[in-house]
Parts: C-alpha cells; sequence; structure tokens
C-alpha cells in the first residue's frame, strides 16, 4: 500500500547457516510462498539459485562489528556475516526506495539498518511486526518441525517475554525480572533449553543495566530440535 511496485525475495541463503544447521532440510515452499505473494499484491518475485547469488570466484563478504556479536551472534557464527552479505546483493539488484523486514529477527533488522546506514545505501530500512498465532507463537518456517506437544507448549515463550516486559515497565531490576520470566518458561516447559533471555537496549542491543529507556527484551530457546526466537518492545 505504501510502494507502487512491490519485489519479494525468497531466497534460502546457504552463507547464514552453520555447519551444523538445518540448511538441506529447511522447509522451502515455493509454490505456496508464490501464492501467498501474488494474494498479497507482488509485482516481481526474486527467486534465484545460489549459483547465481554466488558465482564461482565469490570471494566479498560484508561484516558488522559490534551489533553482531551479542545474543544470536554468540550462537552462530558467521551468520550474521551472511545475511549482511546476501541482503547488501538483494539491494544492489533491486535498488528499492524502502526494504521491510521482520521485527521477528530483531538483531538481524538492527544489523541492517547499520549496515544501510553506514555504506550510505540510500534506502530506507522499515520493520513489520511480527505476525502471530493465534496463541501469540511467532509465525516461523521452523515451527513445522514441531512435534504437535511441542507446538502446544511453545506459545510459553512469548507468555514468558510478555510478562518480562511487563515488569520490567513496572519499574524491576533487569535480573529480577529476567529471573521470574525464565522460571515461568522453565516451568511451562520442562525440556526446554535457553541460549539466551535477555534486556537490551533497542538500538545498540548492549545488555540493559536498568529497566529504564527504549528497551527490547529478545530470546532464543531450543525445543526439542527447534530453535524458536522471539522478542518484545518494553517500551
Amino acid at each position: 500500500q505504501e510502494n507502487q511496485r512491490v519485489v519479494a525475495s525468497i531466497f534460502v541463503n546457504p552463507k547464514q547457516f552453520g555447519p551444523d544447521e538445518d540448511f538441506s532440510r529447511y522447509p522451502r515452499t515455493f509454490a505456496a510462498d508464490q501464492r501467498l505473494c501474488k494474494r498479497a499484491g507482488a509485482d516481481v518475485i526474486y527467486h534465484p539459485d545460489p549459483e547465481q547469488v554466488y558465482p564461482e570466484g565469490f570471494a566479498t563478504s560484508v561484516e558488522v562489528a559490534g551489533l553482531t556479536e551479542p545474543l544470536d551472534g554468540r550462537f552462530r557464527p558467521g551468520h550474521f556475516r551472511g545475511v549482511t552479505t546476501v541482503v547488501l546483493k538483494l539491494l544492489n539488484v533491486v535498488r528499492p526506495t524502502t526494504a521491510y523486514f521482520g521485527e521477528k529477527d530483531y538483531q538481524q533488522l538492527a544489523v541492517i539498518r547499520r549496515m544501510a546506514a553506514d555504506l550510505d545505501l540510500g534506502v530506507s530500512i522499515q520493520g513489520c511486526p511480527t505476525v502471530r498465532e493465534p496463541d501469540g507463537l511467532a509465525l516461523s518456517s521452523r515451527n513445522v518441525y514441531l512435534s504437535p506437544a511441542q507446538r502446544q507448549a511453545a506459545p510459553a515463550l512469548y507468555e514468558a517475554l510478555r510478562l518480562g516486559a511487563r515488569l520490567a515497565r513496572e519499574g524491576a531490576t533487569p535480573k529480577a525480572l529476567l529471573a521470574r520470566a525464565v522460571k515461568s518458561l522453565l516451568k511451562a516447559i520442562p525440556d526446554l533449553r535457553v541460549d539466551y533471555f535477555e534486556l537490551v537496549d533497542a538500538d545498540t542491543l548492549q545488555i540493559a543495566e536498568t529497566s529504564a529507556g527504549r528497551l527490547r527484551l529478545l530470546a532464543a530457546v531450543r525445543l526439542g530440535k527447534t530453535r524458536l526466537i522471539d522478542n518484545v518492545p518494553v517500551c
């Protein structure tokens, strides 16, 4: 609705998957994606082969320091290098006035904004609110990995984030609100493993020392073999 022409990118990027991650089995549903894009009003789908994006001899990568090191950067080395490299290529191919990225991958959004500003790309990077199932679970391609029991338990992540955000708004210290939110999550899902659950500055992603300012609560957890990420604004 904000643009005369819309290009949708559909590309499973090999450079943002680690050697032990799920690149080979990552859901690829191009026919269904095509129907969704048509229904939403996209004019063009950019759906290249990996060989088109990374031809023989490709040797360049883009690195954003600082923002890529905490949170997911600790658990997925090289991930954001793959993200920034492919996004820069996408932006150079399409030359959009505005590019839209979901807030579910909030760290990714912050990294891309930094890259676009630092490299004077002349494109406005807009964040889109996370789309959720009726029970609160953030939409993700990886949700198909969840067993029925895991799928029933998974919305507890969003509930724990909402609890932490409410406690922050009420003035609880970061340590206290994180402890209570994580405890509520683990109580709801006993076999869950937490990668991180952090209250951070919404712009710099640095760990928040107090519950004041523009903050974001971010989490990544593993439910069985499925890794889920989510986040909520605090204020």
